[in-house]
């Protein structure tokens, strides 16, 4: 592996460690410092997901246009100084312009590095940098989530400004430095042959694009649920007894397990142009969402969290995959895939929210509201794979 390609994986892993710890662990600060409620968690969530949409598009297009290391500074930088800002202002307003002016910068920076992991690679480069940049970033959130709690603990709420504030600004010293090194020289095995997808594209009923659209559906589908359980986990942790450590400890499980999965998923190309095993693990994904958010045995929550880690991990790789395998505007489809990530933050916890606000007598109003939402997606990748016939 290059110098360059390295380096670009070091910030990757940064940027997970300082992303994670701040996006995850503001719910608890919400929570604790300023009286939020499960509903207002879920729309602060939405929230959040609202403005990644339209930044991320914006986002992959600056990298397009202006350069990825370009792009990186400038998100970079300008989560640093939010992070700062947000550090020297306590207050309830203070908290949710740092978010807002964070969620904008931090949207200059994945497109860039998604595309940097992939950038000189030939195919079979590509496929291997693509399978290296899941492990890193999706370690280090497993690992953030896990210590975060502690931390948030030991070091105070402040922390979640501080830390990341440290990290960014190193981010961007290393970015400086990245700028600086010689590109590797891109492959030119026959220029003028025509990218294909895989041969197991060609072996099924239905189109290799027509696998992209699902994919690009069922992922936004899997954030949904992922957000919509990470906004309520403080509440869960309390109905649970947990501290807020051993809450880090306790919910890291599907995460640590969703590492294993892009893992397996790397290597093990069986499920390649496979209705069957994005159908499956669609629907597991609903099973657990819902064991995750009304289950109060710890038996079945250890064994819910490795299901949604399974199936959180095969639907965000086939999403990923396919925008890679299929057609030749790689970088196009990354930023569309980012957009579809931001849709899900948005849409889960904003259902959820609307659920509890039409039926605050039920507490778990918003788990419901959320499945049939699921549901929703669920009958459009069935009806895609339907009408999508060769």
């Amino acid at each position: 592996m290059s110098r360059r390609k390295a380096i670009g994986f070091l910030l990757t892993g940064l940027n997970t460690l300082s992303c994670a710890y701040f996006g995850n662990y503001i719910f608890f600060l919400l929570q604790q410092q300023h009286a939020f409620t499960n509903r207002d968690n879920l729309l602060t969530c939405a929230l959040h997901g609202l403005i990644y949409v339209p930044a991320a598009w914006l986002g992959g297009r600056f990298a397009e246009r202006h350069g990825l290391t370009t792009s990186m500074k400038v998100g970079f930088a300008g989560m640093a100084v939010a992070m700062a800002a947000g550090g020297l202002l306590p207050s309830l307003a203070g908290v949710f312009l740092t978010l807002i002016a964070w969620t904008i910068a931090m949207c200059f920076t994945w497109p860039a590095l998604e595309a940097h992991a992939t950038q000189d690679e030939s195919n079979p480069g590509t496929k291997r940098m693509v399978g290296i940049y899941n492990l890193t970033w999706s370690g280090c959130a497993g690992v953030i989530y896990f210590a975060g709690g502690s931390m948030f603990e030991w070091l105070g709420a402040r922390s979640l400004f501080w830390i990341p504030a440290f990290i960014y600004t190193t981010q961007f010293a290393l970015t400086h430095w990245l700028e600086r090194l010689p590109r590797s020289p891109a492959p030119s095995p026959a220029p003028s042959e025509p990218h294909h997808p895989e041969a197991a594209a060609f072996q099924q009923p239905v189109s290799p694009a027509s696998f992209l659209k699902m994919a690009w559906l069922a992922n936004p589908f899997a954030y949904i649920a992922i957000n919509s359980l990470l906004a309520v986990i403080p509440f869960r942790s309390a109905e649970l007894g947990l501290t807020i450590a051993q809450s880090g400890w306790f919910w890291a499980i599907w995460l640590f397990t969703r590492v294993g999965t892009f893992a397996l998923l790397w290597r093990w190309n069986g499920w390649h142009y496979r209705f069957r095993w994005m159908l499956a693990a669609f629907l597991a994904l609903m099973a657990a969402y819902l064991v995750l958010l009304l289950s109060r045995s710890f038996a079945l929550l250890i064994a819910a969290q490795v299901v949604f880690g399974l199936a959180t991990g095969l639907l965000y790789n086939a999403s990923l995959f396919y925008s890679m395998d299929v057609g030749e505007t790689h970088g196009e489809h990354g930023g569309i895939h980012e957009a579809a990530i931001g849709l899900g933050i948005c849409l889960g916890p904003a259902i959820g929210a609307g659920a509890l606000w039409l039926a605050p007598a039920q507490p778990h109003a918003s788990a419901f509201g959320v499945t049939g939402l699921l549901l929703v997606g669920l009958t459009g990748l069935v009806g895609l794979r339907l009408r999508r016939q060769r």
